[in-house]
This record gives C-alpha cells, sequence and structure tokens, in this order.
C-alpha cells in the first residue's frame, strides 16, 4: 500500500504543465459544485424553517370555521378547549377593509382578535405598545411605512362586507331618489376612526404589509356580526402533530365544521420549496459531474503517458488491484481536496450571505434579494449535517466512480504490448 500511495502521490505531482492545469481545473470543478450545493440546498431549507417559524409565530396551528357564522362560538370552544393537546383557543374575525389616513387608502386584511388570549403577538412589537383596548389597532411596519404612519396617529376603515348592499342601495337611489335610502347607504359606509397604538414587523412581508390587527369587538362590529365570530384559533402542544390532532378533531366536531391546519393553509408554499430544494440538488449535481469526467480525462492521460510503466510494473509482478488502486487513489484525491476546500468555501459563504448579497447588489447596482418578492428581510439559511454529508458523499463517490473506469482500463494493459510503446 505504501508503494501505492507513493506511485500515486507522485503522479499527482506530473511535470507537464497541461496535465497540471487539467487536474487543477477537475479540483476547481469539484469545489465549486460542492460549495454551489451546500449554499443553495442551505438557503433553501433556511427558508423553509423562517417560514413555518413566521407562519406559526403569527397564525394558529389549526382553525375551526364552518359555511358562514359560528354562532354560540362560546359552547364549541369550551368543547374543543377540553380535548387533548389543545392548549388555547381564541375567536377571530378576518376579512378585508379599507384603511384611509391623510387621503391615502390600502385594502388590508383585518384580524380582529381577543387580545387576553393572544399575547404572544405582543413580541412582534417593534413601535408603541400591544394595546388593543377600546378603538385602538395594530399596523404592520411596510403598511405603515406606505401610509405614513406613526403610533399615536388615527386612521378610518371602512368595512368591504356591505359592498353588495351599498351597490343595491345606490341603485334603489338612482331609480326613486329617497331621502330614506341616503339615510340608510350612510349607516352602510359609516367608517371607524381607530388609533395606532403599536406597529408591529414579523420579518415576513406579507404579514407585514397586508395585516391589521383589531380588538375582537371591532371586527364584529365592522362586519356587522353581533356575537358571532368567523372561527376559531387553536394552539397545541406540538405543531407538527396539527395533523393527527385536525383528524380527531374532525372526527368529533359536526360535517358542518372545518378544520384546517397551517400546513394546510400553507401546503402549495411549502411544496414548492421541497420541490425547489430536490430539483436544485440534482441539477446542480451536474456540476460535479462535470468535474468528474474532467478527473476521467486527467486519469486517462495519464494512464496514456505511463504505458510503460505500467507494463513494467506488471512485469515486475504488480496486481491488477495494485494498479486500480493507483489511479483510483490518485482521483480519490482529487476529489477529496475538492471536496474539503468546497465544504470550507460553501460554509464560509453561508456564514457571510447577506454580506455578500449587499456587497454584489452594491457592485452590479441591482437588488438581488427583494424583500418584497421573497417576504424576508435578509437571506436565511440554516445548515443542516444530513445534507451536507449527503452532498458531500455523493460528489466524492461520483469522483471516485469517474477514477475507477480509467483505471481498471489501465489495470488490464498487456505487459507485452505496454513495454513495447514508444
Amino acid at each position: 500500500m505504501s508503494a501505492v500511495l507513493f506511485l500515486a502521490h507522485r503522479y499527482l505531482q506530473p511535470k507537464r504543465t497541461f496535465l497540471s492545469v487539467i487536474t487543477l481545473i477537475s479540483i476547481l470543478g469539484v469545489t465549486l459544485g460542492i460549495t454551489v450545493l451546500i449554499l443553495v440546498i442551505s438557503v433553501m431549507s433556511g427558508f423553509q424553517r423562517e417560514l413555518e417559524r413566521k407562519v406559526l409565530g403569527f397564525d394558529a396551528h389549526l382553525t375551526v370555521t364552518k359555511e358562514g357564522l359560528l354562532d354560540h362560538w362560546e359552547e364549541l370552544a369550551k368543547k374543543i378547549d377540553h380535548l387533548p393537546e389543545v392548549k388555547k383557543v381564541a375567536p377571530f374575525v378576518q376579512g378585508p377593509v379599507i384603511v384611509e389616513f391623510d387621503h391615502r387608502r390600502l385594502t388590508p386584511n383585518m384580524r380582529a382578535i381577543d387580545p387576553s388570549k393572544e399575547k404572544e403577538l405582543g413580541k412582534f412589537i417593534k413601535e408603541g405598545s400591544f394595546d388593543l383596548r377600546g378603538d385602538h389597532a395594530l399596523v404592520g411596519s411596510e403598511m405603515a411605512s406606505t401610509l405614513g404612519l406613526q403610533v399615536g396617529d388615527k386612521i378610518t376603515v371602512y368595512s368591504s362586507q356591505h359592498l353588495n348592499e351599498i351597490l343595491e342601495e345606490l341603485d334603489h337611489l338612482e331609480k326613486k331618489k329617497e331621502k330614506a335610502s341616503l339615510d340608510s347607504l350612510r349607516q352602510l359606509v359609516l367608517p371607524t376612526e381607530l388609533t395606532v397604538t403599536g406597529i408591529f414587523e414579523t420579518g415576513r412581508y406579507f404579514y407585514d404589509s397586508e395585516f391589521l390587527l383589531l380588538p375582537l369587538h371591532l371586527g364584529e362590529e365592522l362586519y356587522g356580526l353581533g356575537e358571532s365570530v368567523h372561527g376559531l384559533s387553536l394552539w397545541i402542544e406540538r405543531a407538527d402533530r396539527a395533523d393527527l390532532v385536525a383528524k380527531n378533531l374532525r372526527n368529533q366536531l359536526s360535517d358542518n365544521n372545518r378544520v384546517e391546519t397551517w400546513m394546510d393553509v400553507n401546503k402549495q408554499l411549502f411544496d414548492a420549496i421541497a420541490m425547489e430544494r430536490h430539483v436544485m440538488f440534482f441539477l446542480l449535481m451536474f456540476i460535479v459531474l462535470v468535474a468528474a469526467f474532467g478527473i476521467m480525462n486527467t486519469l486517462i492521460t495519464v494512464t496514456v503517458q505511463k504505458t510503460r510503466e505500467i507494463g513494467i510494473l506488471k512485469a515486475l509482478g504488480a496486481r491488477a488491484s495494485q494498479i486500480i488502486m493507483i489511479f483510483l487513489v490518485q482521483g480519490m484525491s482529487v476529489g477529496l481536496i475538492g471536496m474539503v476546500s468546497g465544504l470550507t468555501l460553501g460554509l464560509i459563504l453561508v456564514r457571510w450571505r447577506n454580506e455578500v448579497s449587499h456587497a454584489l447588489s452594491s457592485l452590479l447596482g441591482v437588488e438581488i434579494f427583494s424583500r418584497a418578492i421573497y417576504q424576508f428581510s435578509e437571506i436565511p439559511a440554516q445548515v443542516i449535517p444530513s445534507d451536507v454529508a449527503l452532498i458531500c458523499s455523493s460528489a466524492f463517490f461520483i469522483c471516485a466512480l469517474a477514477a475507477l473506469i480509467p483505471a481498471t482500463l489501465a489495470s488490464r494493459l498487456d505487459p507485452v504490448q505496454a513495454l513495447r510503446c514508444d
């Protein structure tokens, strides 16, 4: 084995410059392939983790709704609250509204909640306080920036619930021109003036730009629900068991009730991320395959150049397995060097990904990572050891397989023919 390692090491340091360049390119190819794979897979894993964290931080684990409204929801809430694994149940009213401030208007989603039961949302407060008493409201940071809102400002909120009624009243007014119709229409469009007591920031652009938090009683007033609500939010002991808890709930509740988990609501998004991770893995693995062909080309060239040496080794009694090991060790060494350098560079880029992104944005004059598109303020990343191990082991196996083919060809050389080679 010492002779095999000695010869493999000598062949890794060829005298001819062209062969040295091929070897260097092969190492560089493996390095870049592993670097890009680690960086991309880590970023995709980070996207999935951050989405789960932000979704679970702002949304409930499960929601119970039905066609129409939930009447007498207190009884249903008590029934659900006594079920195993259920930690907390809270009512909510949710739907689109029109928000006006300083002659500017937006149409966000209003979520009316019971602040005493959803205190954990207070951790997202960036400015002001988590105060939803009386005619108070909380707005997302992106919405506040768009409207120019600050804590203490007053906003006007119109409900879109009565849009059909408004259109019907307008038609009626146009036909009969009655004062009663005017008064009825005025009641339908009567706005609610609220004071902004806090600005929240979840870190996800969708929530920060599209949501307005109100007290439950205001949501019921805006939508004319009386004592009814749109649904119930549920929190359980373990979010990953939401599917099992939802199945148990469906068995115990009536058919009119609909139970959805946080995974159901965001299924398309998480499925898309998982698919992209798998597709990117296989696509980027072709970079390593190209590098493996470079290793194969290098070893075939070495085999041709060392034909006489191979003949002498076989004439001296070298076994075919020893000849194979010489070239196999040479190819595996190239793969190992590329793997180690790629792993190091990949982890460095993952660590400094945001700084590199900002530097490239400044250098190229383009926005590489848009918050509006990706819904994150910074590039998320999570290094999963099993993914890194799979990437490195796959790359090393491909390089070893590429080295095995020319090594096997070299071992089959006839020593007589090899010694006659000029």
